[in-house]
């Protein structure tokens, strides 16, 4: 076979023989770990893009209507992501640790309990984020936007704004059919009924809440809810600080790196638009299946922690970051070759940092991912990025150095912390989470030992 004609994984071990050697070190039981880590990344990452192609398929027909509507349009998803669906799955990744935990507990019905806290958490949390949607004509224009593009935003937001619950459920495995829906929705509210933006603002709402109601129908039509689900309690109502304790972290970790790449497109708009356009796509879609090894290292690390069998645990870590790794170095030497190398060296180290923060999750360490992100970002690499942007006169290229600073030192933290971490304490911490019992002493030296292993890593920044 052709190089041309070569699979990803082919072209990656004629490139890349470093892993097989990698892989004669690794301890019994990794070829079964990785089969497991394959079977939930798989959907997840196909999920994820189906996902991103709703906003894209309603961007791409806005565009055929005018630049003003495709600038509204732009504007309006963004202002959606930053103040709407940022905050939504980042206070539901709290579900990622509690219901992995829990079911690898056997604790079943506790994780209907789970579910039930985070609906009503999560539909609460959607007021001061539709406060904040309804004003948005008014914040465009104090930031001086076009008094037309601010209010075709307004009106996309002000359709979209129902929608905003339905987008907070788990990762659905029905995106393509929603995807051909939207489009095809799109297609006859703009071009037949001649809606414009309005339509593509309808096609929008009616494809999530269409995620929403195709994956209950799934869970509903398998029985996936029999085992875990005890019906509606008073319990949901009790205990939701412990779920706020993990819920408010993690919207951290999410809202600060994506604000970050938000305000980032911002910048280097500024400087070329149609450059800044071509590489956003180009990451969105590459780091995609990073972020869908992140989630199945965290459940498959959760799951291990709350069943109590740390070196699983462990093995599983291990496994998502050598995981994520060896896609990104595929996607490089595939899809690159010898172009945009310096991206290429941000996309292999983003990628573990997105495995890193999905292993975070699944062992329950939401603060340390947050404190991370947040002075990796914002003390690091934005300020390094806007500097060497405007006064070093790099331009774009200047914006992704302060970014590939910030992902090196973010992944070198996180690798870091996740080696020296105590997994006897965090395995003990997620059978207090499921609410299994565990003694006294090992609650007691937990709690101490885990105060101690944060301290110590913030030193170590």
């Amino acid at each position: 076979m052709e190089a041309g004609g070569q699979s990803p994984a082919q072209c990656c071990r004629t490139e890349a023989p470093v892993f097989r050697r990698i892989r004669a070190l690794l301890p019994v039981g990794s070829k079964a770990e990785l089969t497991e880590l394959s079977k939930l990344s798989g959907p997840l990452i196909l999920a994820q893009l189906m996902i991103y192609g709703v906003s894209l398929f309603s961007t791409i027909f806005c565009g055929h209507l005018g630049k003003e509507e495709l600038a509204g349009v732009s504007i309006a998803i963004s202002v959606i992501n930053v103040t709407g669906i940022s905050i939504g799955i980042g206070l539901a990744s709290a579900c990622d640790t509690l219901i992995s935990q829990t079911y690898g507990s056997g604790n079943l019905l506790r994780v209907g309990v789970i579910i039930q806290r985070a609906v009503l958490i999560l539909l609460l949390a959607c007021f001061p984020c539709w406060a904040i949607l309804i004003n948005t004509e008014s914040i465009l224009l104090i930031v001086r936007q076009d008094p037309k593009v601010a209010r075709i935003s307004q009106l996309y937001v002000k359709i979209f704004m129902p929608a905003l619950p339905g987008v907070v459920y788990p990762l659905v495995i029905t995106g393509f059919l929603v995807n051909l829906l939207n489009v095809l929705i799109n297609y006859i509210l703009l071009f037949v009924f001649d809606l414009g933006v309005a339509g593509s603002a309808i096609a929008n709402a009616v494809s999530q809440f269409s995620m929403a109601g195709s994956l209950h129908a799934y869970v509903m039509w398998k029985g996936l809810y029999k085992t875990t689900w005890g019906g509606w309690s008073q319990q949901c109502l009790q205990d939701w600080g412990s779920y706020a304790r993990l819920a408010i972290p993690g919207m951290v970790m999410l809202c600060a790196e994506w604000w970050s790449y938000e305000i980032g497109s911002f910048l280097a708009g500024i400087i070329s638009e149609v450059e800044l356009g071509a590489q956003s796509v180009v990451f969105q879609l590459a780091n995609i299946c990073p972020m869908g090894f992140g989630i199945a290292g965290c459940v498959r690390v959760g799951n291990a922690l709350g069943a109590g069998q740390t070196e699983q645990a462990k093995l599983s870590a291990k496994m998502t970051l050598l995981s994520a790794g060896q896609w990104t170095l595929e996607v490089i030497f595939y899809i690159f070759a010898e172009v945009m190398s310096f991206y290429a060296v941000f996309l292999f180290v983003d990628g573990l940092s997105a495995a890193s923060s999905g292993v975070i999750r699944g062992a329950g360490k939401q603060k340390v991912g947050a404190f991370c992100i947040v002075v990796g970002y914002y003390a690091l690499g934005l300020p390094t990025g806007i500097i060497l942007m405007f006064v070093a006169k790099l331009g774009i290229l200047g914006l992704w150095i302060g970014m590939l600073i910030c992902a090196s030192l973010q992944c070198s933290f996180l690798i870091t912390y996740l080696m020296r971490m105590n997994w006897n304490n965090a395995t003990v911490e997620a059978k207090i989470r499921a609410g299994v019992s565990v003694s006294a002493t090992d609650s007691g030296k937990t709690r101490c030992a885990s105060q101690c292993s944060t301290l110590t890593c913030f030193s170590f920044v």
